[in-house]
């Protein structure tokens, strides 16, 4: 047992020195978990931020100036005032993407009763900001009016005050979500394709041949590959968390990182023995590639980490129950944002550790038959 766990040792340090060795791979692994991950949480905004808008304001009232007021930063800059009919040229341009007019006798009808029309003109090219930023200026305008008339005409009636508190991410910060997917995309794509490349550089290079005529066993070699390549992943992925998530993107991690670190491991010991199991079938990178392309990248998309797994159907809600990806991102949400601990995920552990030695098992008969084959 003692000379087993030497040999595991010594080969496992023989993974981290061949890895180290391949340039590529060492630069490849550094971006994913560096600007690959800022460039994700920080490429694509889901917030609304300084959108451009304009005001034609054509009825100059207390109200029409009330709701340009309530038009400020940082959801959108000051408001510019336009005249009527600059709004087609000024729309060409897109120089603005919200245009509100507000029509002649504005106040006067509101204080009426005859429900008059605020006009929003939206450029829909900018899809996102046009969503959000509509159903702002929406809600900033009801409510000037809900408050204007109050103020002009008290009803006595009280009125139901909604109070809305955003729960682990009060800032509705989305580069903290993001961000965060993004590594977990990561982890599972690395592990895989670094396992995986593992095994096709010792058949490129010939080393192979010379492990096999090596007192080891197929045990031996298929455990200090999985090691190596998890003692990687999760050490870019420890220094991604404290170096990108926390330094750079400001994430604030509700709940213990080693905790889901631990976590990780146990997934990581079905990831990289995917990657092997990967490894035997493929003859060369490129159909690595193809294969990954394939099985990981749904197994990527169906994870949660971009669709919540709750708004998938029914029937794939039930079977991608099979995949350990969608525990993983399960218990990392659960830690990470929001603080839970191991009372909480010990479920998600155990299937994730089942799974993962299930076919733990399947890859490392097909490893064996694999090497017979050599």
């Amino acid at each position: 047992m003692v000379s087993r766990i030497r040999n595991v040792m010594q080969l496992t340090w023989k993974e981290l020195i061949s890895l180290r060795r391949d340039t590529f791979m060492v630069i490849f692994v550094i971006y994913s978990f560096s600007f690959a991950v800022y460039s994700q949480a920080t490429g694509i905004s889901q917030e609304l931020s300084d959108a451009s808008i304009a005001v034609v304001d054509e009825d100059h009232s207390a109200l029409s100036y009330r709701i340009m007021d309530a038009i400020r930063p940082p959801l959108f800059q000051f408001p510019v005032s336009l005249e009527r009919d600059q709004i087609d040229p000024e729309m060409d341009r897109a120089r603005f993407t919200f245009i509100a007019d507000i029509p002649p006798d504005f106040e006067a009808d509101v204080r009426g009763n005859r429900s008059p029309t605020v006009q929003v003109l939206v450029d829909a090219t900018a899809m996102m900001q046009a969503g959000l930023g509509a159903n702002y200026l929406n809600t900033i305008i009801q409510g000037e009016v809900a408050k204007f008339l109050e103020s002009v005409a008290p009803s006595g009636v009280p009125h139901v005050a909604v109070q809305i508190r955003a729960a682990y991410n009060q800032g509705l910060i989305g580069a903290w979500f993001t961000g965060t997917m993004g590594m977990l995309n990561n982890i599972t794509m690395l592990s895989v394709l670094l396992s995986g490349a593992a095994l096709l550089r010792e058949r490129e290079h010939g080393t192979l041949e010379h492990l096999l005529v090596m007192p080891v066993g197929p045990t031996e070699i298929m455990v200090s590959k999985v090691l190596a390549n998890a003692l990687i992943i999760i050490t870019v992925t420890a220094a991604c968390i404290y170096g990108m998530l926390r330094g750079v993107i400001g994430l604030h991690a509700m709940g213990s990182v080693g905790l889901f670190l631990f976590g990780t491991l146990l997934y990581l010991f079905f990831a990289t023995s995917l990657g092997i199991f990967l490894g035997t079938i493929a003859r060369t990178m490129p159909q690595l590639g193809l294969m990954f392309i394939l099985l990981v990248l749904p197994m990527n998309l169906l994870s949660g980490s971009n669709t919540p797994v709750e708004s998938m159907p029914p029937w794939m809600q039930t079977a991608i129950q099979i995949s350990p990806s969608v525990h993983f991102v399960s218990f990392a949400q659960a830690i990470l944002f929001r603080g839970a601990g191991f009372s909480v995920v010990w479920k998600e552990f155990l299937t994730v550790f089942a799974i993962g030695l299930f076919f733990f098992i399947a890859s490392f008969l097909r490893f064996r038959k694999f090497l017979a084959a050599q």
